[in-house]
């Protein structure tokens, strides 16, 4: 796969301009947007309490010097100020303590953002992380993250569908959030069809790739050994990849996944379809856990969020890592690119 554009080559070729949402304040999504700004990243905007982040950036001694907008078309790459689309915390953030009375903002900064990208505004939105649990207290009444912004979307059959996404590989997994006993009646032929042409469109637009390659996970040992492990990969997987590759789609499969992902293997697909949520999660963050970005598919507009999440434990201790921002900008950034290409 083709490395990861730098942040200044995309954002001059495309003009893109990102927004990033806050995520939850009591979490580590102010300090390492601060570290990523610092780190020489350019052409976003957070929407935040301006004088919370210098003041953090003060306190953590970031070098990041903030500027006030008003609206993404106020974004510069050739501009070394943060730039801060202002917002106002009900409660004042305690770095650890999530308070469900700043629930409202949290939920309104992420229409804010979607709706500038819905409208061309911004090229695409990266989400910091949220704690689902502090939302609902307050109402909100969503799974999680992905299933709101599908909400303020027009999604596609399948959507939403989260790929987990680096250099070396990109999978996405066709059941989630679920306990391994409920996967095997929860797989439907319509789900992986439907997942697999959501991840050849991706990889198509998203990631320069013409005629993509998708290899399909089996469910059982061996892809079931003709039956002998259960009878998914041979009645329900197998027929859906036939018509995978029916639509046109180079689809092919179930593989056994346990011979899947070492390096000779990776080079002879693009993406990987998956049938739950350890057999493809496990092997990318295995190749690269800092580097690993959150993208959802099937959306009208880009996403892309780090894979980790609110850290509550360090956050405010100036222990968190930015690599897995920086990675989610810039894929960000290199899908803007690739879409901007495809027109």
């Amino acid at each position: 796969m083709a490395p990861t554009a730098s942040s200044g080559e995309v954002a001059t070729a495309t003009g893109a301009r990102l927004i990033l949402t806050p995520g939850d304040p009591a979490g580590i999504g102010a300090e390492i947007t601060l570290k990523a700004h610092a780190a020489g990243e350019r052409g976003f905007a957070i929407i935040e309490d301006p004088r919370r982040l210098a003041e953090l950036a003060d306190t953590l001694k970031i070098d990041a010097k903030t500027r006030i907008i008003d609206t993404p078309d106020d974004i510069s790459t050739a501009d070394d100020d943060l730039p801060v689309i202002p917002l106002e915390w009900p409660q004042t953030p305690r770095a650890g303590t999530a308070d469900p009375r700043n629930a409202t903002v949290i939920i309104e900064s992420i229409r804010r953002a979607v709706e500038w990208a819905r409208d061309g505004s911004a090229a695409a939105i990266v989400t910091n992380p949220l704690n689902k649990a502090v939302l609902q207290e307050a109402g909100f009444t969503h799974p999680g993250h992905t299933e709101f912004l599908a909400t303020l979307s027009a999604p596609r059959d399948g959507a939403p569908a989260m790929m987990l996404a680096c250099d070396e590989l990109r999978v996405v997994p066709v059941t989630i959030h679920m306990a391994l006993r409920d996967v095997p009646d929860a797989l439907t032929g319509d789900d992986i069809v439907n997942k697999g042409m959501l991840l050849a469109e991706s990889l198509r637009r998203d990631f320069s790739c013409p005629d993509p390659r998708i290899a399909v996970c089996g469910l059982n040992p061996h892809a079931g050994e003709n039956g002998q492990f259960g009878d998914e990969d041979e009645q329900v997987i197998a027929p859906a990849v036939a018509r995978l590759e029916a639509a046109g789609i180079r689809a092919f499969g179930p593989v056994s996944a346990d011979t899947l992902f070492h390096r000779r293997a990776r080079e002879t697909y693009d993406g990987v379809l998956g049938m739950y949520h350890d057999q493809v999660l496990i092997p990318i963050k295995t190749l690269d856990f800092d580097g690993g970005v959150n993208v959802t598919l099937g959306l009208d507009f880009i996403r892309t969020s780090p894979d980790h999440g609110t850290a509550f434990d360090i956050a405010g201790t100036g222990k968190a890592q930015a690599g897995s921002l920086i990675a989610a900008i810039r894929m960000a950034r290199l899908m803007a690119k690739s879409r901007h290409a495809s027109r």
